[in-house]
């Protein structure tokens, strides 16, 4: 197989949110959101590959609007691009108060994984954008592939910094 669709790693999922989810601002964690995040993301990557897969970095969190505790949580994840190892995955956030059934996309995130065989890297078939929305995120992704690469190199600058 030289591909497979978008459609094939897209995950969904949802959950209601509690006081126990809440920051001293009366809204959800953001680190609560990350996590939910890389875990869908991580569902989609699998699918795609058929292999084991770790995060490799988690990029561009664009926090849009708060999530409250009269709000659920949804999220959709899916492979908008891949490298010869690399996935990247795109992972929306919508919140939609329970009351007012008002619905907004409470955050976006890229998220890039690398699948592994035997705990190395290892090729996965490309990715095959469909829609309209599809085609336009992997076009993003590619503008974004340089700026991800320069910052990967300026963090390991950074980490031989304190090297010791």
């Amino acid at each position: 197989m030289n591909g497979r669709y978008v459609k094939e790693s897209k995950v969904f999922d949802s959950s209601r949110i509690f006081p126990t989810d809440l920051n001293n601002h009366g809204t959800l964690f953001g680190g609560k959101m990350l996590a939910a995040m890389d875990l869908i993301a991580s569902i989609s990557a699998t699918k795609h590959s058929r292999m084991e897969c770790v995060t490799a970095s988690m990029d561009s969190v664009e926090f849009l609007c708060p999530v409250r505790e009269s709000d659920c949580i949804y999220y959709e994840s899916f492979v908008i691009l891949t490298g010869s190892s690399s996935m990247e995955v795109f992972v929306r956030a919508t919140a939609e108060d329970l009351l007012s059934a008002e619905k907004r996309v409470a955050a976006t995130c890229f998220v890039t994984f690398v699948a592994l065989k035997d705990g190395k890297p290892h090729k996965v078939v490309e990715v095959i954008p469909e829609t309209e929305e599809e085609i336009k995120l992997q076009q993003l992704a590619f503008k974004r592939l340089e700026s991800r690469q320069l910052r990967k190199k300026l963090s390991k600058e950074l980490a031989l910094i304190w090297k010791e």
